[in-house]
């Protein structure tokens, strides 16, 4: 019996994956960071040219390994092999950034093996640290820090960053209408990460300068910040003014209020203390100076934020209100903000990822680990396509991953088409049309 061209079955097999692609409209990047190999799954890219021109095929992975990070260490590690693990794949050489020397160690280490890329380290500090060692030989490094400030050229920051999630979200504002952004953030690294994503995304998409306001996390001080922020005084008398607003005030004068001070909020927050209504809560106050609102608390200092919003009237639809990805973990029990967003990956994308790695491991992937199985995946493939040059890591159209499109930026950067999740009237996420933030054709992505 004729024994199977493996040529032939590969070619196949990408024709296949192509035809179906196109067949239901999907904008297909130049790589694709998984394919069909020999009957079974496999992570690693199918390709038809084989030419390497950078003969450092290498890839070094920097990952904690011992101490307290240990564990996340080796589930991470295990994803890069994954991605790793067809035959032609390049070989990985494995550094514990918690030994001796710290990551600094372990990247001359990487240098010194001449490896042709690094993969990690985790965080912001070990980045620099890292930068540091392979700047003057010319290493690419994706790190998998969510710091933007630890990117650089040929330095990527490959976490999922508050820049990303604000750019996602203010453009989708935009496109509803919106053209007037502020945001009330605590004066911690989070709130200055979100503001400089406001900052960014209003600039890049060329919307005028947005209004920030930072506040501790005393409870007064957000209500005081958020009514200067909000013309507060200026809306109360101009209500106060308003025969129409008075008379309004026993019927829907409240509903802003009502609508964030519902029982569905987080079981831990404390309770709002003294809820019965000034007076002046019961006008109907006009619209604040900006129409998208940008959040960033979570915990303690959420329930005080909520407050302050119900105080000041200040609601969806007439204002979009916007927060971080990490509301994600908890939106079950964020009914009191129901129709604000927080932008995130689309889960269904790395269903077959975590079957996979569950399958081989006995075990679930954490959620850090769709960065190294990424990582590794694309390493895989230009390793086959002219190496890891900088023309083959910035290429304009990306690489389709495990949590969606992701595009490598010359300064560092990082492009992703995260989704939009809109926070329900009984609490949780539900996934809505966003249009993409990453392919230039403003494709839009359904739920």
């Amino acid at each position: 019996m004729k024994k199977p061209n493996p040529v032939k079955q590969m070619i196949s097999c990408h024709s296949t994956i192509m035809a179906n692609l196109l067949k239901v409209g999907v904008c297909v990047p130049v790589l694709l960071l998984a394919a069909c190999n020999s009957g079974s799954e496999n992570h690693g890219l199918l390709v038809s040219d084989t030419t390497q021109t950078n003969p450092n095929k290498q890839v070094g992975l920097l990952l904690p390994l011992s101490g307290r990070n240990g564990n996340l260490g080796n589930n991470m590690l295990k994803a890069a092999q994954l991605a790793l693990s067809d035959p032609s794949a390049p070989p990985l050489n494995i550094y514990d950034t918690e030994q001796v020397g710290g990551a600094a160690e372990a990247a001359r280490r990487a240098v010194a093996a001449k490896d042709g890329i690094i993969l990690g380290p985790l965080t912001a500090r070990q980045t620099s640290e890292v930068a540091s060692v392979t700047t003057s030989s010319n290493i690419p490094v994706i790190a998998y820090t969510s710091d933007v400030a630890a990117s650089g050229p040929n330095v990527w920051a490959f976490g999922i960053t508050p820049e990303q999630q604000v750019l996602t979200m203010v453009r989708a504002a935009k496109n509803q209408g919106k053209t007037k952004f502020a945001a009330l953030l605590p004066d911690n690294p989070m709130g200055r990460a979100m503001a400089g994503g406001l900052t960014k995304a209003c600039a890049d998409l060329g919307l005028m300068q947005p209004t920030i306001v930072y506040h501790s996390a005393d409870s007064n001080d957000i209500v005081q910040k958020l009514k200067a922020l909000s013309n507060y005084d200026a809306r109360l008398q101009d209500a106060k003014n308003n025969p129409e607003a008075i008379s309004k005030a026993d019927n829907t004068a409240t509903t802003a209020q009502e609508n964030t001070n519902d029982d569905n909020l987080l079981d831990e927050l404390a309770p709002s203390g003294n809820t019965a209504k000034k007076s002046s809560q019961k006008l109907v106050l006009g619209a604040p100076p900006f129409d998208a609102l940008v959040l960033a608390d979570t915990g303690l200092q959420l329930q005080s934020v909520i407050n302050a919003l119900g105080e000041t009237q200040i609601a969806s639809p007439q204002v979009q209100i916007m927060g971080p990805g990490l509301w994600g973990a908890f939106a079950s029990k964020l009914g009191k903000l129901q129709g604000a967003w927080y932008a995130a990956p689309n889960p269904t994308k790395r269903q077959g990822f975590v079957r996979q790695y569950t399958a081989k491991y006995g075990q679930a992937p954490k959620p850090l680990a769709d960065l190294t199985y990424d990582t590794a995946a694309l390493a895989n493939s230009l390793s086959k396509v002219g190496g890891y040059t900088s023309s083959n890591l910035t290429r304009a159209d990306g690489f389709d991953g495990v949590d969606g499109l992701f595009v490598l930026k010359p300064d560092g950067h990082v492009q992703r088409d995260l989704q939009i999740f809109q926070i329900q009237p009984t609490g949780g996420g539900k996934m809505i049309t966003t249009p993409s933030t990453v392919m230039s054709t403003g494709t839009k992505t359904n739920s």
